[in-house]
């Protein structure tokens, strides 16, 4: 994986060509993939890269992108939070759950 793509949108892309392909989202301490309809737990997944973009004239543009990969479901996806003011607290206790391995 790439250190930097450029934008939110752009490493989302970029990260879509190298296998990400599902967008994750968290309710009720879970993971939500809505393309296959499943509510997976974090604690299956692991954080393969974490990019950090700066809102360069808003700070509500601030957010967090995880790349994240689960072996027992043969998945890979993308997981978005804001941080700081614009942090969701749900998703910052879920990606605690979630273990980091770097290449």
């Amino acid at each position: 994986m790439k250190e930097s793509y450029g934008t939110l949108s752009e490493t989302i892309n970029g990260l879509k060509k190298e296998g990400y392909t599902l967008d994750f989202n968290v309710s009720q301490k879970c993971l939500v993939c809505n393309e296959i309809n499943e509510q997976l737990s974090p604690e299956e997944f692991k954080i393969d890269k974490v990019y950090r973009f700066e809102g360069a004239s808003n700070p509500d543009d601030q957010s967090i992108l995880y790349a994240i990969s689960s072996l027992k479901f043969n998945v890979k996806g993308v997981l978005v939070n804001g941080y700081g003011i614009s942090a969701d607290v749900e998703t910052d206790e879920l990606i605690e759950k979630l273990q980091i391995h770097p290449d």
